[in-house]
């Protein structure tokens, strides 16, 4: 199945500039790995070195994180949107 990984700016860095990468997976952990194997840095801003997605980042498959569905196991329907969002914090001053 042919979905799209969709970056934020601050990931595009680590993917050659994309901000939108198709991918040939059935599954979130599919496409994962084919990201790792294209973009070895994009890779170790997602996950740990134990292959977990890093604290921080969020994955979102058509506006619904995916911790509310299947988790990593979620389908990735043909033509379906995966977005990456690394969280972002701050303070007031």
């Amino acid at each position: 199945m042919t979905a799209t990984v969709v970056l934020p700016a601050v990931l595009r860095q680590s993917a050659g500039g994309l901000g939108r990468i198709p991918v040939e997976a059935g599954s979130v952990a599919e496409a994962l790995d084919q990201l790792g194997r294209e973009w070895p840095l994009l890779e170790r801003r997602l996950r740990d070195e134990r292959g977990r997605i890093r604290q921080h980042v969020r994955l979102y498959l058509e506006g619904v994180d995916i911790s509310d569905l299947a988790g990593m196991s979620t389908p990735l329907p043909e033509g379906s949107r995966l977005h990456i969002i690394p969280a972002v914090s701050g303070g007031s001053r």
